[in-house]
């Protein structure tokens, strides 16, 4: 199948990289800085404890679901007034954690890949979580980062979507949006108008994943984002293609 893409969003955690490690990172870098600088805090609050604190603060902000970083910042104060350390501490605790979360490994294929899809259709990046392109050093290969906690609203919103059509200035119909959520990502997405891809990545899946969803089908459907490198490169004809 060919159709017209005039531009790419995408999602960045599980997309381009695996989000797990990264996350376990960055709870190994928060366990480390608040054992030096808040040692009481970090005795009462092992990584367990955390995420049921964590588990409790979304429980009760559900205006926040859609601001990670807001979230974790209501937990670190918590934690601290619990272990009776300082609550100015809540930032820099957290850029400790931050700074190791955006410390990701990328997929094999994604960096060679992204710099092929850049060099043929504008790319933006379409997120949910929080994690920094400029820090991770990917931001060059894209027009803009549209975070759920910047736009107010998280996937599978439409509108979140259709921002992003906007700020690309292209309408919904000729922009790709590419992610490995099923719902988050493709049904969204369809919802909103726009074309969609789901990375499925079975290589790195502890269990197969099939679609799920008998309402709707993602566009195209590929392994890596090397192979849809290879799609657009084959088959993307922005003025003539047809579906």
């Amino acid at each position: 199948m060919t159709f017209p893409v005039h531009a790419i969003t995408l999602d960045l955690d599980d997309t381009i990289w695996p989000v797990w490690p990264a996350i376990m990172r960055a709870e190994a870098a928060l366990d480390a800085w608040l054992a030096e600088h808040a040692p009481r805090t970090a005795a009462r609050w092992p990584m367990e404890a955390r995420r049921v604190l964590r588990e409790q603060v979304d429980a009760e902000h559900p205006h926040l679901a859609h601001d990670f970083t807001q979230q974790r910042l209501i937990t670190l104060e918590r934690m601290l007034r619990a272990g009776g350390d300082d609550v100015a501490l809540v930032e820099p605790a957290f850029e400790a954690y931050f700074t190791a979360r955006c410390e990701v490994e990328h997929y094999d294929d994604s960096v060679d890949a992204l710099e092929r899809l850049a060099a043929r259709v504008p790319l933006a990046a379409l997120s949910n979580g929080n994690a920094c392109l400029t820090r991770i050093g990917l931001m060059p290969l894209f027009r803009f980062q549209l975070g759920a906690r910047e736009h107010g609203r998280a996937k599978p919103d439409p509108s979140i979507f259709l921002a992003a059509c906007e700020r690309l200035g292209v309408a919904p119909e000729h922009v790709l949006h590419v992610g490995d959520d099923a719902e988050m990502d493709v049904v969204g997405a369809h919802r909103a108008g726009l074309r969609t891809c789901w990375i499925n990545r079975v290589e790195h899946a502890p269990t197969p994943r099939r679609w799920s969803h008998a309402e709707v089908r993602p566009d195209l459907e590929f392994p890596t984002l090397a192979a849809l490198a290879d799609w657009l490169d084959a088959a993307h004809l922005p003025d003539t293609a047809t579906a």
